[in-house]
């Protein structure tokens, strides 16, 4: 297998860029117009989690009952309305070190790169394009309901095979996120972990999570076998 073959799946929040909390502003507006709680994502939900997920839990301890399939799909819609502007105006909105130069460099050097994010695909779009960093993924599998990580994951594999035209062996597909469900997910799929401490967890927590390989920051090159 030559390096063209390799797949590599880029987590977003805390691996490429962090956005300052608008993700938890656009969830708190959402909440404030269809239920008029300002509901705080952050006292209910943990880092990596799905969106639907968040959605859910958050609805849960805030309003006492588990949302309806369609309630919940009205507040994600609800949140992604707000999620451009929130972005926008965030002043914490930041591309995380190296990212750029990492991805370019990857990107030139031949490797596949894909996107795995809690984010729907909408959310996804719009927290990259600030950063101009879309243009480096020609491909992404999103949160949507009922799917697991491991389950997004193993269709970016699919979508990353389809556009190679071929079968990738798994250890030639690199999962690169910030938290333990990212090694999880990972390691589910039978795909290599390599964990970046630029978001809520540091190298010894990432380490102790059983990431194959951990990285202070993607200002580092990624250990690719």
């Amino acid at each position: 297998m030559t390096p063209a073959g390799r797949i590599l799946l880029f987590d977003i929040d805390g691996t490429l860029v962090s956005t300052g909390g608008a993700g938890a502003v656009a969830w708190k507006r959402a909440f404030e117009e269809l239920y008029g709680i300002p509901a705080d994502i952050g006292k209910y939900t943990d880092a990596g989690m799905m969106d639907p997920d968040v959605g859910a839990k958050t609805f849960e301890a805030a309003l006492h009952r588990k949302p309806t399939p369609q309630e919940l799909a009205q507040l994600v819609q609800r949140r992604l309305e707000h999620l451009p502007e929130a972005v926008a105006n965030s002043t914490g909105y930041t591309v995380l070190p190296g990212v750029p130069k990492r991805l370019k460099q990857l990107s030139r050097a031949g490797h596949l790169l894909g996107l795995i994010t809690g984010n729907g695909d909408g959310a996804a779009f719009t927290k990259l394009a600030r950063g101009d960093l879309i243009r480096w993924f020609t491909f992404g599998a999103y949160a949507s309901a009922g799917l697991d990580r491991a389950g997004v994951v193993r269709q970016a594999i699919v979508r990353g095979e389809a556009m190679l035209g071929s079968d990738v062996p798994n250890s030639q597909i690199y999962v690169v996120g910030d938290t333990p469900l990212d090694i999880e997910a990972a390691h589910a799929t039978g795909c290599t972990a390599i964990a970046v401490a630029t978001g809520r967890y540091n190298v010894g927590a990432l380490r102790a999570a059983g990431a194959d390989q951990v990285l202070e920051t993607l200002e580092h090159e990624l250990p690719l076998s």
